[in-house]
């Protein structure tokens, strides 16, 4: 049997349950995922600055780590053939590409060190997103936005201000907004002697970049927290209760990344709290095992979850959809294409849901019916409409895109 064949009667098995398959391929191939370029280095960055540090960490040395800024951006392009639709490219500010070797401080990068990556973008008519690097730097080690010392917090309320504008930069040059995210390690490693005033200077460091001014159609700020780090286990200034109070008393985007709360929480049960009070909301998808370990995106249960809400809240156009891991134990590139996909068969998934009549079986306290029918819809013929999806976007379906990075690792990464 064909593959039209059989996409076929999967569009007739859900037009039984009232769902179009061709609207859902539709959506999904309208759908961007901004995919985070770390993944194909190893949070290194083209600084030459050392040691990852900031409370994170990659493990494993797997052979074709991209080492330029061409290399990895060829790395991405190769990832991209992989993946169907268009989507996004998530830059870091320690990404920054310095043609007459002179590297600029943090404080310091201008939208020219980061041109390259524009013309990359537009070559291939996608959008940026952007990050200011608050880690892996010598005037990070004892705090950036909370720091006491105040010629160092203004240095990274400095780097704050230069993103912006980076970002602005970004939005008008490829025709896309850019979201830029906010993210800081700064904590302690034992029980802190005071918790409240790191976080007011945070707060004021966050202000005092705010108050620089950019467009906010072309910038959507976020603000993102986390439990704890490696060495910053007892307190983390950023903690979900500060990030979600300051993105809504100052009307920024709430950004969750789903590995940066305790292991019994869920960022899927979050999702609809926020978008109560909130225009739109940010994510950064992940995988945590046991911690905040940054482990390739799977096909799991919260990833489902995750996207099951959105769809179900019809808040396609108001939750910014971004991949945040990294894992050197792997083949980078299938690393990235595996989160991507997994991240796209969850919107499928969650499209060819029933949701109107799930939830009127949840109004009407029909519970076992309503038991029944989730269990029952996991069993539909869902990799038959990707299949179709992948085809239309000129993109493999099945596992044999695994060949194509194979000959890649063997032609191009082996030889680095």
């Amino acid at each position: 049997m064909t593959q039209k064949e059989l996409y076929q009667i999967a569009k007739e098995r859900y037009a039984a349950i009232g769902i179009d398959t061709e609207a859902a391929i539709e959506k999904m191939l309208n759908i961007p995922i901004s995919m985070h370029c770390w993944q194909g280095d190893d949070v290194k960055g083209f600084e030459n600055s050392g040691e990852l540090t900031g409370g994170i960490q990659t493990t494993g040395n797997y052979p074709g780590a991209a080492r330029t800024p061409d290399e990895l951006m060829q790395d991405i392009d190769k990832a991209f053939t992989l993946v169907p639709g268009k989507h996004k490219v998530n830059v870091h500010a320690c990404y920054g590409i310095y043609e007459d070797g002179k590297i600029a401080d943090r404080d310091a990068i201008k939208p020219e060190h980061f041109a390259k990556w524009v013309e990359f973008a537009k070559a291939r008519g996608i959008g940026l997103d952007f990050n200011p690097t608050y880690f892996s730097h010598p005037l990070a080690e004892n705090g950036t936005l909370t720091n006491p010392n105040e010629e160092i917090r203004a240095f990274w309320i400095r780097h704050g201000i230069a993103c912006i504008r980076i970002s602005e930069y970004f939005a008008r040059e490829t025709g896309f907004p850019c979201l830029m995210n906010i993210w800081i390690p700064d904590g302690f490693k034992d029980i802190p002697a005071d918790r409240l005033g790191p976080r007011m200077r945070f707060m004021d460091s966050l202000d005092k970049i705010l108050a620089c001014g950019y467009d906010k159609e072309l910038v959507y700020v976020t603000l993102e927290s986390k439990v704890f780090g490696i060495g910053l286990e007892s307190y983390t200034a950023g903690s979900a209760e500060f990030a979600l109070s300051y993105a809504t008393t100052r009307g920024i985007v709430p950004l969750m990344d789903n590995g940066h709360y305790h292991p019994t929480e869920v960022v899927s049960d979050k999702i609809s709290a926020l978008l109560c009070f909130n225009p739109k909301i940010a994510l950064h998808i992940t995988r945590g095992v046991r911690w905040d370990s940054d482990h390739v995106v799977r096909f799991d249960d919260e990833t489902q979850e995750m996207m099951k809400e959105i769809v179900r809240n019809n808040a396609l156009d108001r939750v910014i959809l971004a991949t945040d891991y990294f894992d050197a134990s792997i083949n980078r590139i299938a690393a990235w294409v595996i989160g991507m996909r997994s991240v796209q068969k969850s919107l499928l998934a969650a499209l060819l849901m029933p949701h109107e009549r799930l939830k009127q079986l949840q109004d009407t306290q029909s519970f076992t019916e309503l038991l029944m029918l989730q269990e029952e819809i996991k069993l539909y013929p869902l990799g038959d409409v990707w299949n179709e999806l992948c085809a239309r976007a000129d993109t493999i379906g099945d596992e044999s895109w695994f060949n194509i990075v194979k000959d890649y690792e063997k032609d191009v990464l082996s030889k680095r």
